[in-house]
């Protein structure tokens, strides 16, 4: 009865601090020595959305020793939609050699380098190069944050840079950033953060992929790394803040998975993980571990395919992968039931055999040259089935992924920038007509609009409809359908050429029973090729459309380049007998119109819509900046506005208005977010599936596409971290909330986030 004699107050305090505490144990199973949150150019601490609290670094004790004019504060620009305003509001920016001294204890340590490429202080940030160093280590040469960003997957405005460091007995690690010749150094922010030193090094060898001969690589806890992927397989993106104490990341992998329809994803959220001494709680959270990606039920298939992941990584360094698993299926109980392999580009790493015990997590580490050659090279993941010794079920599964780079006998981790991509052609005149802009051919089947002939026939998919296959490695199939000789100088090494008569038979002569879509540009028909067995979309161009040989030719040069997992590829073309025939991957599910026709199918929920969307846009954000000088990116930006007020509504792009008179959907949707009456536009089905909040802002997106003037119009990568954006806001709503009146009253503090993370979507 003693708790009677403290004051209320208190009492109140303390059973406040023992719940604060308990939380704490429960959610971080590391509790990290060294933290040091450095907000570059900052001129006061600031607080970020996760509510860790960022050191201002004016005057800062960790860069005293330096020059005073070789470095100098300033703010970004302009703040694009879902980059966060700390720490990426602010960068220091260095003319000259300047150093960070971080004293710490000795041991390996996160060292997180933040980079936001806008302009600062009216300098182009295009012409930064600079390299950086920790102590003996060179993480950083001649680097570009601005040729970086843009091929980035999925696509994102801001670059997180992580490394494994050592910090020997000095207890001092140094951050030394040196400007390239004539050019200047910038970092937006530092992150140091202690780890346990067996996380990533065991003190013992790995094994080297391929095995040969029982050679293994030595690994321990001298050895500095780069993340290069961090995964949630299957599972949604875990923020730092979630992480065991570290402040990792978790992605999603989806971008990455060379799909198949027989995936499916898991989440058992209320399953019980086991953390061992093997595997203890640190290596990874339990959102990893109650998440997973399974091939699926029919074993006859699965054992003809591979569950399979792709990976662009720097040439000539070794890389450590390390994959996690955890059995959890009801229906395996005895050890060896479920066996599959693991294959790291093409080699054998291992055969992983399931011991049966359930919620036991397991993590597996391989080492694996990717050697010289070009600049980047893939690094492939699969998995496949395996039916040896008793095991019942041929399937594989996997729960997270992790790549790593190993640093060089040299002391080097630096690796090189992307190639420069082509300038974009300079913008039209301001007094030339706007309404033309809107004029551009729409595209087949989804009403998402590119300019030029070919391009028209460059179909956008989604992931939600896309076909799930499993990709060929080459598109230079060698069944009785494909020839070797080709009519011109043609990519035939990655886009076939096909005779009239191969044409004739996948389509049976061209049968109408067979057409699947028509147009001015000419009919559509579904056909057989590869031995039959892939199924196409075999266009027959109109000989009376006004493309030549020429155009013809240039185009296929142009698509078969194109590769992208919301993009239909081009498998081929034929040009016989005087016919142009283009021969693509086949959209199996239909297209987005036929899911938005409730007379043919059931209505797609709010965030299939969503995501669908996302999908489309990432496809013509990859489109704008792999084909520029060809595509109309303006008259893109509008018809793809007027495609969000159709997902939104459920009206055509042109109806029948209640005056009798026939109305373009975008102009009266537009009038309608200017009367701020968006429950006219959202489709009756929708009611109540939409947090107000993401309405607003989707809205404000679809808006700003169809201004008239197309310079006022936003880029497709704006609009792709705009959209995602609004699913994160979604979702955070759905994750707080069970009701739609909670949806609503959520809005009020969702406002907030959304006028502290973004600007309007043109910055």
């Amino acid at each position: 009865m003693l708790y009677k004699m403290i004051p209320l107050s208190l009492t109140t305090f303390l059973i406040s601090l023992l719940h604060a505490l308990l939380l704490s144990a429960a959610v971080a199973a590391y509790n990290a020595t060294d933290i040091i949150l450095l907000d570059c150019g900052a001129t006061s601490n600031t607080t970020s959305l996760d509510g860790r609290n960022w050191e201002a670094d004016t005057n800062s004790k960790y860069s005293s020793f330096n020059d005073p004019n070789a470095s100098f504060s300033s703010y970004a620009s302009r703040q694009v939609p879902y980059v966060p305003l700390v720490p990426y509001r602010s960068a220091l920016i260095i003319h000259s050699q300047f150093t960070f001294n971080f004293p710490v204890l000795p041991g390996p340590k996160f060292l997180r380098l933040y980079f936001y490429p806008e302009t600062y202080s009216g300098l182009d940030i295009a012409t930064s190069f600079f390299s950086i160093t920790a102590n003996s280590y060179t993480l950083l040469n001649n680097f570009s944050a601005s040729l970086t960003i843009p091929t980035m997957v999925p696509p994102a405005a801001s670059l997180i840079k992580e490394y494994v460091v050592i910090v020997w007995d000095s207890q001092m690690l140094n951050v030394t950033f040196i400007p390239s010749p004539g050019s200047f150094a910038f970092i937006n922010a530092i992150e140091i953060v202690s780890m346990p030193s067996l996380l990533y090094a065991r003190g013992s060898e790995f094994p080297l992929v391929p095995l040969e001969g029982g050679r293994s690589f030595p690994l321990d806890n001298t050895t500095a790394l780069e993340t290069m992927y961090r995964l949630n397989v299957g599972g949604k993106q875990i923020e730092s803040k979630d992480d065991t104490g570290m402040y990792r990341t978790w992605s999603q992998d989806g971008e990455y998975l060379v799909a198949s329809k027989w995936v499916t994803v898991y989440n058992l959220s209320n399953a019980v993980i086991k953390y061992t001494p093997d595997t203890p709680e640190y290596i990874a959270p339990k959102e990893v571990y109650t998440t997973f990606r399974i091939m699926g039920y029919d074993s006859w298939i699965n054992m003809k395919a591979n569950m399979t992941w792709n990976f662009i990584v720097d040439a000539g360094f070794f890389y450590l992968v390390r994959l996690h698993f955890c059995e959890l299926l009801a229906q395996v109980t005895k050890r060896n039931q479920h066996i599959f392999s693991v294959l790291i580009n093409k080699q054998m790493a291992d055969v992983y055999f399931v011991d049966g015990r359930s919620g036991i997590p397991i993590h597996k580490d391989y080492i694996i040259l990717v050697g010289n050659g070009a600049k980047a090279k893939e690094l492939r993941l699969d998995l496949h089935p395996d039916t040896i010794d008793q095991s019942l079920y041929a399937d594989a599964f996997l729960n997270g992924l992790e790549i790593f780079k190993l640093i060089r006998t040299d002391g080097s981790l630096a690796g090189s920038n992307p190639d420069l991509i082509p300038s974009p052609q300079p913008p039209k005149p301001l007094h030339e007509s706007s309404k033309s802009d809107k004029k551009s051919t729409i595209l087949p089947i989804i009403g998402a609009i590119l300019g030029g002939f070919a391009m028209v026939s460059l179909l956008v998919s989604f992931f939600v409809f896309q076909r799930q296959r499993k990709l060929k490695n080459s598109l230079s199939f060698t069944s009785k359908f494909f020839t070797t000789k080709t009519s011109s100088s043609l990519p035939s090494d990655i886009c076939c050429h096909f005779s009239i008569a191969e044409i004739k038979a996948a389509t049976q002569d061209f049968d109408d029973t067979l057409l699947i879509g028509s147009g001015g540009f000419g009919n559509i028909y579904r056909g057989i090729i590869n031995g039959g067995t892939t199924i196409s979309a075999i266009k027959r161009l109109n000989p009376s459309s006004r493309q030549g040989a020429h155009e013809f030719h240039t185009e296929i040069a142009m698509l078969s380049k194109l590769r992208h997992r919301h993009l239909v590829s081009l498998i081929g073309y034929c040009e016989d007998q005087g016919k142009m025939i283009l021969v693509y991957d086949y959209m199996a599910r239909s297209t987005l119109r036929d899911h938005l026709d409730k007379t043919k199918n059931l209505p797609l929920s709010w965030k299939q819509r969503l995501k669908i969307c996302i999908g489309v846009a990432r496809g013509l954000h990859y489109l704008h900046r792999e084909a520029k000088e060809r595509l109309t990116e303006k008259s893109d930006v509008y018809s793809f506005g007027v495609v969000l007020f159709e997902v939104l509504s459920d009206k055509p792009p042109v109806f029948q208005s209640l005056s009798e008179e026939k109305v373009g959907l975008a102009q009266w949707a537009s009038s309608c977010c200017q009367k701020e009456s968006l429950d006219e536009i959202v489709d009756p089905y929708l009611a109540g599936q939409i947090a107000p909040v993401a309405l607003q802002k989707f809205s404000e997106v679809a808006e700003s596409c169809v201004c008239e003037r197309g310079d006022e119009r936003p880029t497709m990568r704006d609009i792709v971290w705009a959209l995602e954006f609004t699913l994160q806001l979604q979702e955070t709503v759905e994750e707080n909330t069970n009701d739609s009146d909670a949806i609503i009253t959520d809005e009020r503090s969702s406002e907030n986030m959304v006028k502290s993370q973004s600007t309007s979507i043109h910055g």
